[in-house]
């Protein structure tokens, strides 16, 4: 009955008059124009914004970090180095010129934890190129998955590698499609390394609908397409803890394979269900904020954390719920049983109007914790001016804190390159101090592509954690030479303090040894783990348990 729903569900797509499914596709249209030749200026103040739990920074910025006026970009992915997290690539589609909707594989690149970022450029100048998804290895190698038009207009994917310092190899061809998305296993299995992609098989090069593929080389060649029933689309990719392959569709339909890790075998999914999300349907055209494309893709994320929560998956989606007036919220639902059966669905924006909550993405700490982003309008009433908003969970999705606005508001109507779109997705990845987004908004009055790194409050402790006092405290805070960090564990273990800049990076290692239940205090210099003066301004105050999180704190440095 399950197989026969999903099957069923798949079939009902709603598209708004005079959209169709077959216009919903990457299409060569325009043809290349270089950058606007205009009389008046050619950049104006790059945006950038501090929040008390967010560092917001443009990424598609000139050589002296200003805008580049009269181009777009949008619909970025984000990739860190594994071995070396200061290193993070965005990629994007850029729009050299927004007279024209032709677009490359742009990219920006930081070397320095995000606060700062390089936009060299597109890694293949003039060729069209769209749907961009990046992902990393264990290894540090940074993955560029790019949509291309080959043979008789028909789609293809090729894959570019790079460690993260803005040069790239030449490509493999990847079979693919359109709205394609990767995942890479970084597990210790038999599968680490093996790269899987999934896309809509309508548009493919591939024959009969094919719609996936694997690399077990790393990346060095790609299996022909393989097709799988039912195919999805719309969705993401994601490894479970005993390297499973988990692939979501539209709506919330989940597919599963279990062999996909084992060189030599033809992958076999074995698995297929539906995480009701009380979806009703996938709007596009017409008054929504995002009228020529998707309001979200079906985000899927597996808990890779010690502890209870471990192999929990999770599925996400900006959906409009079924029997109500509310054009978007953002849903959830969770599988503990390796998606065989999914939670009633919770939805995470705690709003009380008719408002939009789209463009919902999800991704998952190391220690547990779910982190969920969304762009709402429900400081705007009646108006599709939308911000930043953001929820997270540290029990599996139970319970979730309260909603918080990250951004100001921006007009997402705005900038469009020829399109009335702003894309189709955002992509986040998740650390035990915060998560990396990267994002598209308008506050420069164009389309762009900005970095967020979002910290976490006091509060954001695992479920794991739940056994440590939560008693940080930091006193004098603002602190000029030196302050004393005060903190209770009720627990014997291994006890480390660390501290962390505003971009997430480790500053500071200050405590690193076995204690016992009790209260205990150290003392910060404001020093770095060179032993020099750090410079003025935000930090934040990480103590851990048997490497479990228990404790966050912000410090205010004066010098």
């Amino acid at each position: 009955m399950r197989l026969f729903y999903s099957l069923l569900r798949l079939s009902l797509v709603i598209i708004a008059p005079g959209i169709s499914m077959a216009q919903h596709s990457e299409t060569l249209d325009d043809p290349y124009l270089p950058p606007a030749n205009t009389a008046g200026p050619k950049t104006s103040p790059a945006f950038q914004y501090t929040g008390a739990n967010v560092f917001i920074t443009q990424v598609n910025i000139d050589s002296d970090g200003n805008n580049i006026l009269n181009d777009a970009a949008n619909e970025p992915s984000i990739a860190i180095n594994a071995l070396d997290p200061s290193r993070m690539v965005i990629g994007w589609r850029q729009f050299d010129n927004i007279q024209s909707n032709f677009r490359q594989a742009g990219f920006g690149y930081t070397t320095d934890g995000g606060q700062t970022w390089t936009f060299p450029g597109v890694i293949d100048p003039g060729i069209f190129r769209s749907d961009p998804v990046l992902a990393s290895d264990a290894e540090g190698r940074i993955f560029y998955n790019s949509l291309t038009v080959g043979n008789n207009n028909n789609f293809h994917c090729d894959v570019y590698r790079s460690t993260g310092d803005g040069t790239w190899d030449d490509g493999v061809y990847a079979v693919g499609g359109d709205k394609a998305w990767m995942a890479i296993d970084q597990t210790d299995g038999p599968g680490k390394g093996h790269i899987y992609s999934n896309w809509n098989g309508g548009f493919s090069d591939c024959a009969n609908g094919s719609d996936f593929t694997r690399s077990t080389d790393d990346g060095d060649s790609y299996e022909y397409c393989t097709t799988f029933t039912p195919g999805i689309y719309w969705g993401t990719i994601s490894i479970g803890p005993d390297g499973t392959l988990y692939m979501s569709g539209n709506g919330g339909d989940v597919v599963w394979s279990s062999n996909a890790q084992n060189d030599g075998e033809d992958v076999i999914f074995d698995g297929i269900s539906y995480a009701d999300l009380n979806y009703d349907y996938q709007a596009m055209g017409g008054p929504t904020p995002n009228p020529g494309g998707l309001l979200g893709q079906c985000y899927i994320a597996t808990n890779h954390s010690p502890g209870p929560l471990n192999g929990q998956i999770y599925v996400l989606q900006s959906v409009r719920q079924q029997g109500g007036n509310d054009p978007r919220d953002v849903m959830f639902s969770r599988s503990s049983d390796g998606g065989l059966n999914w939670t009633p669905a919770v939805k995470i924006n705690d709003d009380l109007g008719e408002t939009w909550q789209w463009f919902g993405t999800m991704s998952v700490a190391p220690n547990g914790r779910i982190d969920v982003v969304w762009l709402d309008t429900r400081d705007n009433p009646g108006m599709l001016l939308s911000a930043l908003y953001y929820s997270y969970s540290t029990d599996g999705g139970d319970i979730w804190s309260p909603n918080e606005q990250l951004s100001p508001s921006f007009d997402p109507h705005i900038g469009w390159p020829n399109q009335d779109k702003m894309g189709d997705y955002f992509h986040m990845v998740s650390d035990n101090s915060g998560a990396h987004l990267a994002w598209a908004a308008t506050f420069t009055g164009g389309q762009d592509v900005y970095y967020a790194h979002i910290t976490l409050p006091n509060s954001a402790t695992t479920e794991a954690d739940k056994h440590i006092n939560q008693t940080l405290k930091i006193n004098p805070n603002p602190m000029i030479d030196q302050s004393t960090i005060q903190y209770d564990t009720d627990i014997a273990g291994r006890v480390n303090i660390q501290i962390f800049n505003q971009m997430g990076v480790l500053v500071s290692s200050i405590k690193d040894e076995a204690e016992i239940p009790g209260h205990y205090s150290q003392i910060w210099n404001g020093l770095g783990t060179n032993g020099q003066k750090l410079p003025a301004g935000i930090y934040y105050c990480q103590l851990s348990v048997n490497e479990k999180p228990a404790g966050f704190e912000k410090i205010v440095l004066m010098r």
